[in-house]
This record gives C-alpha cells, sequence and structure tokens, in this order.
C-alpha cells in the first residue's frame, strides 16, 4: 500500500499507459523517490508543461484517499512493484504501471495461460469450436484470459465458468464498469469460480474507443500463447495476435469454415502469415507446455522459425521484394512519387510518422522500426491499426506500403 501510492500519484500525474512514467522512472530506484524529486524545485528530469502543471497541481494524499475509496469498493490495486503483479507484464513494452482488479488477481499465477480472442458476431461454427477447445483447456488446468467483450470472448470465458474454473477478463475500462451491459449478468458467475475483471484503467473510467487497442498488449502478454476463433479483415482481434507474436508468443488459428467468406478474411491472414492451424485444444496445450517434441524434419513453430533466418541487409530485402512482385529492379533508384496524394489528417503523430515514411514506397517493418526509433511491438501495433483503417497494407517478408 506504501509504495502503491506513489505509483497511484505517478499515474495520476502522467495519465493511465503513459509510456512517460518509464522515461522518469529510468532516473529513479522507486516511485517514492521520483515522487520526492519530481514534487521537489530540484527535479534532474525535465517535465514539459501539463506535466509540470499536474506534479504542482496533484497532491500525494489525493492518491491516499483514491485507494482507500477503492478498498471500500472492494477493489483491488496493485503496482509493478507488488509481489501479487503478473510476472508475464513486467518485461513487455510499457507494462502497465497498475493495476485495478475484482475477484482472484492469484489466478494469474498460474502457468497455463491462454489468451482467447474473436470476433462479437461470431458464426456458430466458431462459437461451437471456442466453447469446446476452452472447455477442454479450462479441464486440463489452464486459465483462459479474454476481453469480455460479446461472441467469442464471452463464449470462451463462459466455458471456463461453466468447468468450474477461473477466467481472467481484461477491460478497456473500469473494472466498476458495467460493460459490455449485455454481459453484466456473468460478472458474479466469473468471480463466484474464482476469475478476476483486470484493467489499467481507474474506476469509473468509461469504455472509450482508443483504451481498447492500449488493452490489447495486455490481453496478449497474459496468455502463454494466442488463440484466435473468428476474425474478419479488420477485426481488432489482429492487433492482438499481432501483439501476441511480437512479444514472442504462438498464435494459433482456427481453420476458417469457408475460405470464401469474408467472415474468416482475418483467420486466413493469419494462417498465412505463419499462425499454427488449431484444430482441437491439444494443439494449445503442446505450445504453452511444450511437452510433445516434433521431429527435427518438422517445420519449427512461433518464434523459433525466425531464429534460423537469416539476417538480411535492407538493400537486400528490397531486391527480394521486388524480385517476388515483378518489378524491374532497374526501377529501384527510383521512388515512387507521392502523386497528390494526402494522408487523413486524424491519424496519431505515431501513425502520421509512419505513414510519410511509406510515402515514397514500400519498406520492410525492420526498416521502419530502426529509422523511425520506434520500439517494433508499439511499431506492429500501429500498423495493425492503420491496415484496419484501410491506409496501409501488409504484403509478403514483413513489407508495407500505403494503399493509394
Amino acid at each position: 500500500m506504501e509504495e502503491t501510492k506513489y505509483w497511484v500519484w505517478l499515474n495520476m500525474v502522467f495519465d493511465t499507459g503513459n509510456h512517460r512514467i518509464w522515461e522518469v522512472m529510468s532516473f529513479f530506484r522507486t516511485a517514492e523517490k521520483a515522487y520526492l524529486s519530481l514534487s521537489s524545485d530540484s527535479s534532474v528530469v525535465s517535465l514539459n508543461e501539463a506535466e509540470n502543471k499536474n506534479v504542482h497541481s496533484v497532491q500525494l494524499h489525493t492518491a491516499e484517499s483514491f485507494l482507500v475509496s477503492c478498498s471500500k469498493r472492494g477493489i483491488g490495486v496493485i503496482a509493478i512493484t507488488s509481489p501479487e503483479y503478473p510476472e508475464q507484464l513486467r518485461h513487455i513494452y510499457n507494462p502497465p504501471s497498475v493495476l485495478y482488479y475484482k475477484g482472484n488477481i492469484a489466478c494469474l499465477q498460474n502457468e497455463l495461460t491462454v489468451t482467447a480472442v474473436g470476433t462479437r458476431k461470431a458464426t456458430a461454427y466458431s462459437l461451437k469450436a471456442a466453447k469446446e477447445i476452452c472447455s477442454e483447456l479450462s479441464a486440463r488446468g489452464a486459465v483462459i484470459i479474454s476481453g469480455f467483450a460479446v461472441g467469442i470472448d464471452l463464449a470462451c470465458s463462459m466455458a471456463a465458468v461453466d468447468m468450474g474454473r477461473p477466467t481472467v477478463c481484461v477491460m478497456g475500462c473500469g473494472v466498476d464498469v458495467d460493460y459490455p451491459k449485455q454481459n453484466f449478468i456473468y460478472r458474479d458467475a466469473v468471480i463466484s469460480a474464482g476469475g478476476v475483471f483486470l484493467s489499467e484503467f481507474p474506476p469509473a473510467t468509461p469504455p472509450n474507443s482508443p483504451n481498447f487497442p492500449k488493452r490489447n498488449r495486455i490481453l496478449a502478454a497474459l496468455g502463454k500463447a494466442a488463440v484466435v476463433f473468428q476474425a474478419g479483415a479488420k477485426s481488432g482481434s489482429l492487433i492482438t495476435a499481432n501483439l501476441a507474436a511480437g512479444q514472442g508468443r504462438d498464435v494459433l488459428c482456427l481453420p476458417p469454415a469457408d475460405i470464401f467468406s469474408g467472415e474468416f478474411a482475418g483467420n486466413i491472414k493469419l494462417l498465412r502469415d505463419g499462425a499454427i492451424p488449431m484444430y482441437d485444444a491439444s494443439d494449445v496445450m503442446e505450445c504453452i507446455t511444450g511437452r510433445k517434441a516434433q521431429p527435427e524434419t518438422a517445420v519449427k513453430r512461433g518464434k523459433d522459425v525466425f531464429a534460423e533466418v537469416p539476417k538480411l541487409s535492407d538493400d537486400e530485402i528490397r531486391s527480394a521484394f521486388m524480385v517476388l512482385n515483378g518489378i524491374d529492379n532497374n526501377e529501384q533508384e527510383s521512388p515512387a512519387q507521392n502523386d497528390g496524394y494526402e494522408l487523413p489528417n486524424d491519424l496519431s503523430e505515431q501513425q502520421m510518422r509512419i505513414s510519410e515514411a511509406l510515402l515514397d514506397g514500400a519498406k520492410h517493418a525492420d526498416e521502419l522500426a530502426q529509422h523511425l526509433e520506434i520500439d517494433p511491438s508499439e511499431l506492429m501495433t500501429e500498423l495493425t491499426e492503420l491496415e484496419i483503417f484501410g491506409i496501409v497494407r501488409s504484403l509478403p517478408g514483413k513489407m508495407y506500403e500505403l494503399i493509394r
């Protein structure tokens, strides 16, 4: 409680999910020392105008009162330094410094965790697969983690509850907010089964749209593997899957019921990009336990396959891309012109930087990350959102280009 109040104060100053907290904490060993320095007139950290205003307007007793209020309402609060903090989150990009929860946070100490995601508008086929596979995974000791949305998410979580097993619901709002409304009646059942509702957003935070892409990095990281039951071409599940892959998790995907249906366009994309086909719970258990050895001749799964790929220079990557796409190598030195193309003005600053970098032609993800000095996992999140917005398309070999 004593250390947690300083972390809560830092969140009040810099805002939830802001990576600036970690830039500031690189100067200090503890949150208390950060507070003492920032609230003095001799801080070693340079703050912008808004941050400086918050430092002097947010009092420590405000954070203390807030924690007392949470306790009275049955809402637990843990900081990254708390022993209950999930180990899976400690080493991801921009880990949540504070987490709020209702229920049994200890269920996240289970070594067998699976993130299960899918569309809200699910078919009978994918719902049946979600219920049966998640029921068997729960029976075999795995903890199912979902976003608690309607459709696939709810089917996965309730499959665990029906087995009397815990499930983790990662929210894009405060844990006390009844969202989605349709799922409110299942909350007590989740907690009674030993599950937990978890969020980095403070209580009473509404389910604003920008919260969910932020939430997905937590959703992806908590599972030792991520499974996708159904995703359309612009499904948010693709963001979670890409984040999981970027964090070194295996990504499994249900083969589509109909390869010509747009309802499974996301599944097809994931399978083409190297996701593991999922036919039953054994496929998932193999990934999270590693107990079933693969023959040396078999195709290696997950991140291991990339360890054997030789590192290519940027010129070699461009050359290979052009050969694959039938582009004359003699044209390489003549980058594509903008042709008056204008980028949408409602993009975030980071998305605008990425889009501008692609104005002169397709680029490899590694090249973009290096050129823009962006963390690779953050870059993949932004690229996936740009794909969903219809601004960027992915090409073979982790190449990306603007859709003009």
